[in-house]
This record gives C-alpha cells, sequence and structure tokens, in this order.
C-alpha cells in the first residue's frame, strides 16, 4: 500500500512539473507527395549533408527515391544506413552513429516505422552526447542537449514517433527493451505523406494502426492527461475506428491512409505528454525476448488489460465509445465500456490478428513482469496499479501456453 501511495505520489509531482516543461511539436509537412518539399526544407537551412536511417525492407523497395532524386536536384549528399532491425538495437545505432560521423552530416532523418525513427533518435542523442552511451540516457531527461536537425518520415501509421520524445531501444545481450524520454527527441521536422504508406501491407497495417489505437487509450485513460491531450485521444481514437479497417481492405484508399497518419500523430502527441500504460510495458518485454512486433503485440494485449482494470476504465472508455460514435446502443458507463472492448476485439478478428501470441515460454514470465513492473513504477499514471502477479496473469492470458498443453 506504500508503495502504491509512493508512486501516485510521484506521477502527481510528473504531472505538475510537466506544466514547466518547453512542450513543442514539430513542424508539419504534409499531404500527397509532400515528401518533395523536404529538400527544399533542408537547402533552406544550409543543410548539405544527411544520413538517413532506414531498414534493408524500406530501402530495397524504392520509396525513398522520390526523396533521394530531389535532395540531389538541390545538391544534398545522402548516406543510408539500412541495417535497423525491428526492435532497434544499441549496435544499429552505434553503427549508423559512424557513418554519420564518418560522412560530416549535419542532419539525421528517420525514415520508415518507429524502428528507423527510434534508431535515428538514439543517434542523434549520442551525436549529441558523444560520451554518454545509450544505457546511460535510459530514462528521463538524461540528454538534454540540442540534437542535429532532426526529421521523421514515417511510413507506417502507427508508432506516432514523429511526434513523441521517446526512442525505445534494445539490448541485445540482455534482452532488455528500454526508453530513452527526452523533450530533445521530438524531431524538429515530420513529413506525413500518405503516398508513402499506400503500399503498406494489409497486416502492417492493422497492427501499427492498433498500435496507434492503444497509444490514444492508454494516454486517454491514465491520470496524468491534460485537455490537449484528452481531445488528441479522442481525435485518435475516432480517426483510427472509422478509417484502419478502410486502409486495411484497400490500401490504395489514400483518404483512409491521410487520416490514418493524421490519427497516429495525434496519438503521439498524447502519449508523448499523457504516457501509456501496462499495454506498453508487456509489449516491450515480448519485443526483447521474443522480437515480436510492437504493433501486434500491443493489438493483441490491449483488450486483455482493459478488462484487467476493471470499473476503474469504465467512464473514460464510456466517453471514448461516444466519441468513436460506436453503433451498438449500449447504456450507462459499464455496458460502454465493454462494448468498446468487444469492438476493439471485433477489429482484430476482422483484420486477421490473433487472440493469442505464439512463443511465449514459461520460464521467462517471472523475469519479464518484473521488468515490465520496472517499467510501469512509478512513472506510468496507469488507472489501477497492479501487483507483479497480475501481470503474470496476463502473460498467461494472452499467450498460448496453456492451449498449447491442452492440445498436447
Amino acid at each position: 500500500m506504500i508503495q502504491k501511495i509512493w508512486y501516485r505520489i510521484f506521477q502527481t509531482g510528473m504531472k505538475y512539473a510537466a506544466y514547466l516543461m518547453p512542450w513543442r511539436k514539430p513542424e508539419l509537412l504534409h499531404g500527397k507527395n509532400s515528401i518533395l518539399r523536404l529538400a527544399g526544407y533542408l537547402q533552406k537551412r544550409g543543410i548539405r549533408n544527411v544520413l538517413v536511417v532506414t531498414d534493408r525492407g524500406i530501402a530495397s523497395a524504392g520509396l525513398m527515391n522520390p526523396m533521394l532524386q530531389s535532395f540531389r536536384k538541390r545538391g544534398i549528399r545522402c548516406y543510408i544506413y539500412d541495417k535497423t532491425v525491428p526492435n532497434p538495437t544499441i549496435d544499429n545505432i552505434e553503427e549508423a552513429l559512424a557513418l554519420y560521423k564518418r560522412m560530416g552530416c549535419q542532419a539525421i532523418i528517420g525514415f520508415g516505422g518507429g524502428s528507423s525513427m527510434d534508431c535515428a533518435k538514439g543517434v542523434g542523442a549520442r551525436a549529441a552526447c558523444p560520451k554518454k552511451q545509450i544505457p546511460q540516457m535510459k530514462g528521463q531527461l538524461k540528454v538534454r542537449r540540442k540534437l542535429p536537425l532532426l526529421v521523421a518520415v514515417p511510413t507506417t501509421s502507427g508508432t506516432g514517433s514523429e511526434a513523441t520524445l521517446a526512442a525505445v531501444v534494445t539490448d541485445s545481450r540482455t534482452h532488455e527493451k528500454y526508453a530513452i524520454n527526452d523533450l530533445v527527441l521530438i524531431p524538429k521536422v515530420a513529413v506525413l505523406d500518405p503516398m508513402l504508406t499506400k503500399n503498406l501491407p494489409p497486416h502492417i497495417t492493422s497492427t501499427t494502426g492498433m498500435d496507434a489505437l492503444t497509444h490514444a487509450v492508454e494516454a486517454y485513460i491514465g491520470r496524468s492527461n491534460t485537455r490537449e491531450t484528452r481531445r488528441m485521444s479522442v481525435k485518435a481514437t475516432r480517426l483510427i475506428m472509422e478509417n484502419l479497417t478502410k486502409a486495411y481492405h484497400n490500401g490504395a484508399n489514400l483518404r483512409a491512409r491521410s487520416n490514418m497518419q493524421r490519427a497516429s500523430y495525434y496519438a503521439g502527441v498524447a502519449f508523448t505528454r499523457a504516457y501509456v500504460g501496462y499495454v506498453h510495458a508487456i509489449a516491450h518485454t515480448l519485443g526483447g525476448f521474443y522480437s515480436i512486433p510492437h504493433g501486434l503485440a500491443n493489438a493483441v494485449i490491449l483488450p486483455y488489460v482493459l478488462e484487467a482494470y476493471g470499473e476503474s476504465v469504465y467512464r473514460p472508455l464510456a466517453q471514448l465509445y461516444d466519441a468513436a460514435r460506436l453503433p451498438y446502443g449500449a447504456k450507462g458507463n459499464k455496458a460502454k465500456a465493454l462494448a468498446f472492448i468487444a469492438h476493439i476485439k471485433k477489429m482484430n478478428r476482422e483484420m486477421g490478428i490473433p487472440q493469442k501470441l505464439s512463443g511465449i515460454q514459461e520460464k521467462d514470465i517471472p523475469i519479464m513482469a518484473e521488468r515490465a513492473c520496472a517499467e510501469a513504477h512509478p512513472l506510468y499514471p496507469v488507472p489501477r496499479i497492479m501487483e507483479r502477479a497480475e501481470l503474470e496473469r496476463i502473460y498467461h492470458l494472452i499467450s498460448d501456453i496453456d492451449t498449447g498443453k491442452a492440445a498436447a
């Protein structure tokens, strides 16, 4: 009990301290083919050498070609690091940093999903703080130095990294996945070009979209939200409920794609100030231990955690139910909240997202639960503080361990 009181005191202090911090949002270049305007933006600021951090899938797909051609026309030299892996590692950051230094780069572009953008942020943090290693920046406000010009170009609509102060990094030696949180990591510029998401595979569309929904929901139900974060969460939730399955079924629907980009950005603005909760704490451990894609993990975990919160989330989920204009005719906070959770499950089913995750091992659950608690406590202002045993139960609920035993 005393420990939980301390958590709440800490969270309250952080909430009010946040009002004194210099929050900002990235400058937006948005709309169809807005990526072509980035070269002019950089040229006006005297940027001649740029590092692009991406992954091999993006590089081989040719998504960067229009941007690279526009850079060449403006005389901007571009050096590409394309070895970023899902759940980017410290090694990724150090390799990209070496290229950045060797080529005398002046700006960093994270081009891709959350992994590429987080890796780019890590490079920026190391460039700004050459005497600090990545583990030394783990946690809150440990960078505190101006980064090189940082540009985020999301090619998915989910992570919100283009708007956030967080870079999530994996230590491949310990399997630990953690966040570096600092206001200087908010990108200077974000490019929201729906053409970059047009050919996104359906399974990536679905899981990254549910990632964005998780950001919006966790920010809204937490205890550190503000009028602005609530407004952003509501806008994101409504847009996702109205557009995600449309984008999933028809990737060429640019209106749905554009709306999902906006939703991801709004959700990013919301959770970077209001934080997330146990869904993310659990998902980060699954990414660290098994490289389970973050969006997939969030999509599966979200309804289980919302159910575990119980009546502590009935009122805010009922408000989101109303804001999303869900068509179930539910009356009362509890009925609306349960209908909202049921709708999340329905969306998952429609988009082929499984109810459970394969590969979770019984022996890993205690340490994963311990690490999830360490991430969440005392920082995350969750609606209801859970004990480690409750988180272990959620790991079992989301895994196929028991069903596998039954089948055997």
